[in-house]
């Protein structure tokens, strides 16, 4: 499984309008095939910072979706709300303790 990590601060006046377009699309990213969980968090100190947390089967899988024409529609109407570069990682989940 490959957990995608991505970091991304915005201008304060555009959350917003960031929150809706994510509304709008999470379940159309979370339905995409080979991504098995999509989770949005917010830092409780910089509340302009927000990640987001999706599983996926493989970087194939991962790949397939940053190619696709959701990727693009949803980061075309994401980008001009940032107010620093997003960073992003793709990392292998080693263990989990529920």
């Amino acid at each position: 499984m490959l957990v995608r990590i991505v970091k991304m601060s915005f201008e304060p006046s555009r959350i917003d309008e960031f929150i809706a377009n994510f509304e709008i699309n999470k379940n159309k990213i979370r339905a995409f095939t080979g991504c098995n969980l999509l989770e949005l968090y917010r830092d409780k100190n910089n509340t302009n910072i927000f990640f987001t947390y999706s599983y996926w089967d493989s970087e194939k899988s991962l790949n397939a979706y940053r190619n696709s024409d959701l990727f693009k529609a949803v980061w075309a109407k994401t980008k001009p709300f940032f107010n620093a570069k997003p960073e992003a990682w793709s990392v292998d989940k080693i263990e989990s303790l529920n």
